[in-house]
């Protein structure tokens, strides 16, 4: 029954393979918490007073409230799909709300922090070299996420047009422009890939030494590294992103247009990243205006 859910988000949702793996161990946690507390080994035999004690011992183990709020996003989707086939007759997941968290203001690197670190950087004259000096520049340059960014192929990319087209959540499809300077860095990168493998279309775009494809760790060690030289605390791929939004942001670029280059679903998603102009306006009142 579970593994058919999982079948299920996987081809029909269509769900990430991080989301896919972050609910299977919410539902396998679930089943076990069952098991352990009530002796019951089938989660459609589940009841409201059971889920809300699991959630309620979640919380006084201090796991944060967008976690346990995930967990429970994971149960309803379970909850929902075994109700829609008819395992369960009544859903005792929708008495269950979410639970209060406050907003995090998405972390960012400053734009002359992150000028000098690109223009300070050094990155060897060989295969690596130009493919991580590559991969920091797609990611501040696009916004893409870490998924889409091991997603693309050779096909992903329009030179002409210098456009990039990306796959993202849930197999959206969005067309993202960049910029005229990273046209000599795509061009040197698939110059000296075609050294180590032969040109494909559908291939992934951003290989190893080796010939085989990038791997997560591999570019989260890049990212780490050359954000070493910054101040922001969490260095990953992700602060990329939210640096690309902020400063799109911060220059006058409209809201919506920002969501369509995210890949955002929502505006809300966007939103987040206002409460940074914000706060670098409220700066500038507080410096500038004779009252402030």
């Amino acid at each position: 029954m579970t593994e058919t859910f999982f079948k299920y988000l996987q081809f029909e949702k269509r769900l990430s393979r991080n989301t896919l793996s972050a609910y299977r161990i919410d539902i396998l946690q679930f089943e076990s918490f069952l098991k352990v507390s009530y002796e019951v080994d089938n989660i459609a035999e589940a009841t409201y007073p059971m889920i809300r004690s699991w959630i309620i011992q979640l919380t006084e183990t201090e796991i944060l409230p967008r976690s346990i709020n995930r967990k429970i996003a994971a149960l309803k989707s379970m909850f929902k799909f075994l109700l829609m086939q008819g395992f369960i007759a009544h859903d005792p997941s929708t008495k269950v709300t979410v639970l209060k968290s406050a907003k995090r203001i998405p972390s960012f690197v400053r734009e002359n922090e992150l000028n000098v670190m690109l223009d300070n950087a050094v990155h060897a004259d060989d295969f690596e070299g130009t493919r991580d000096k590559l991969i920091i520049e797609l990611f501040y340059g696009t916004g893409m996420r870490l998924s889409e960014l091991l997603g693309l192929t050779e096909q992903s990319f329009n030179m002409g047009e210098r456009t990039v087209r990306v796959l993202g959540k849930r197999n959206k499809q969005r067309i993202v422009p960049f910029a005229a300077s990273l046209v000599p860095l795509i061009s040197d990168y698939l110059s000296r890939r075609s050294d180590i493998v032969a040109p494909q279309d559908t291939a992934p775009f951003f290989i190893s030494a080796s010939g085989s494809p990038c791997y997560p760790m591999l570019v989260y060690r890049t990212v780490k590294k050359h954000l070493a030289a910054t101040t922001v605390q969490r260095k990953s791929p992700h602060i990329l992103r939210h640096t690309y939004a902020t400063h799109l942001l911060d220059r006058g670029a409209e809201i919506n247009a920002v969501k369509d280059l995210l890949g955002h679903s929502s505006l809300a998603a966007t939103q987040v990243y206002t409460h940074n102009s914000i706060e670098k306006i409220k700066k500038a009142f507080n410096q500038a205006h004779p009252k402030a």
